[in-house]
């Protein structure tokens, strides 16, 4: 493409020198000079703009020139800007968290559970549960019960117990799976947000690029490049982006162990969870169908522990099925859910868009230079060859102005 522009200047030039010698014989001779005169004008600006973003014309350091190049540190902070405030933000998450209902699907799964998972919920549940029937006093069961295991419950602190499972998942290689679903994520994030995208980068091109139109296709490069990288993160399990999100959750779960602030959060979450009234009454309406079938269960032989797993799968089920249809219960956990993912972008989203701004800093001009460029090189000849055509067509109708009316 380039060599087409730059031989369409050339036959506008051969044209311009060979048909001036006949506009003293021929008058229509001087329309196709001026044609072929504004026509080089318009090549040669065209060119001028079209290289001064990537280098200096003719190696001339001009100013205002050479656009890309010279401002790559200030690209590549204002990328990590735009990725920061306008993906990484409670309102981003917010919204899109609040497309999903994490309680309504966790619901459905321990509602309706695979044959599989059913069997291990159930295994080894029959041995534990007849010891602690026979350590409690029958007297005291139902209301006490679901009182002191409430009470048990606020008094536990379960953000060091989330913080070690955390790090047994992290030691074991299981949060890949959760780092691939965030990817996933940001992936649909970044689809949902691409009108805007599109309309912050226009609003922050200048001048020139609005003229040419190459704020669009630089938002094309950009939503490109940003699809590749996550594609590149799902696929590379070394990838500099992933290994900072592991680094994260590393210090998420160091944070959720030792951090103060951390804890006393998660606390928060857990006592305005189990404080909720549904939580409370679905499991009255739990405990009073378990307690008969328990006892009598506990007091069998032979092939009862099978029934008390069952009974024990039976009111995971009916759990699941609260989760499933109570709006109460799911606006609860949902909200924890949330919360939850705020909190851990608004602590540790900093790190993940200062890699980004890092590995484009770290780029040389040539690099970046020829990465912007092959992604809107062909379109960029084609404003050369526009510029010859609409140069020519102008200078033609000023001829016919000068000619016919002035």
């Amino acid at each position: 493409m380039r060599r087409i522009a730059t031989g369409l200047l050339i036959v506008m030039a051969l044209v311009f020198f060979v048909f001036r010698r006949f506009e003293d014989d021929y008058g229509w001779a001087g329309f196709v000079t001026a044609f072929a005169e504004a026509a080089m004008v318009g090549a040669l600006a065209d060119w001028f703009a079209v290289t001064a973003l990537f280098r200096h014309p003719l190696g001339l350091p001009i100013p205002h020139t050479a656009i890309i190049p010279t401002n790559k540190n200030r690209i590549a902070d204002t990328m990590a800007d735009f990725l920061r405030a306008n993906f990484l933000t409670p309102q981003v998450l917010g919204r899109r968290m609040r497309s999903m209902n994490v309680a309504h699907m966790l619901g459905n799964t321990l509602a309706n559970p695979s044959a599989a998972g059913e069997s291990r919920i159930g295994g080894g549940a029959g041995e534990l549960i007849a010891e602690l029937l026979e350590s409690l006093d029958p007297q005291r069961l139902g209301g006490q019960v679901r009182a002191g295991l409430f009470h048990q419950l606020e008094r536990l602190e379960v953000a060091p117990l989330l913080g070690q499972m955390l790090s047994a998942m992290i030691a074991d290689g299981r949060h890949r799976a959760l780092i691939d679903q965030a990817v996933r994520w940001a992936g649909l994030t970044l689809e949902d947000n691409e009108e805007l995208v599109r309309a912050m980068i226009h609003a922050r091109a200048n001048g020139l690029l609005r003229w040419t139109g190459l704020d669009a296709r630089l938002a094309d490069s950009v939503i490109d490049g940003l699809y590749r990288m996550l594609a590149e993160v799902l696929v590379d399990p070394d990838h500099p982006l992933r290994t900072k999100a592991e680094e994260g959750l590393r210090r998420f779960a160091e944070d959720l162990q030792h951090d103060p602030k951390t804890r006393a959060k998660v606390e928060d979450a857990k006592l305005e969870l189990i404080r909720n009234p549904a939580v409370g009454h679905w499991w009255q309406g739990v405990w009073e169908r378990l307690r008969t079938a328990l006892i009598a269960a506990a007091r069998g032989a032979g092939g009862e522990r099978g029934a008390i797993a069952g009974q024990l799968y039976g009111a995971l089920a009916e759990l699941g099925r609260a989760l499933r249809d109570d709006p109460r219960l799911q606006l609860q956990v949902n909200r924890f859910t949330r919360r939850a993912a705020v909190g851990i972008a608004t602590r540790h989203g900093d790190q993940l868009v200062r890699l980004v701004s890092e590995t484009v800093k770290r780029w040389d001009a040539t690099t970046i230079t020829a990465r912007v460029e092959g992604a809107v090189g062909r379109d960029l000849q084609f404003i050369r060859i526009n510029g010859t055509l609409v140069g020519g067509l102008v200078g033609l109708a000023i001829h016919a102005l000068d000619a016919w009316v002035l």
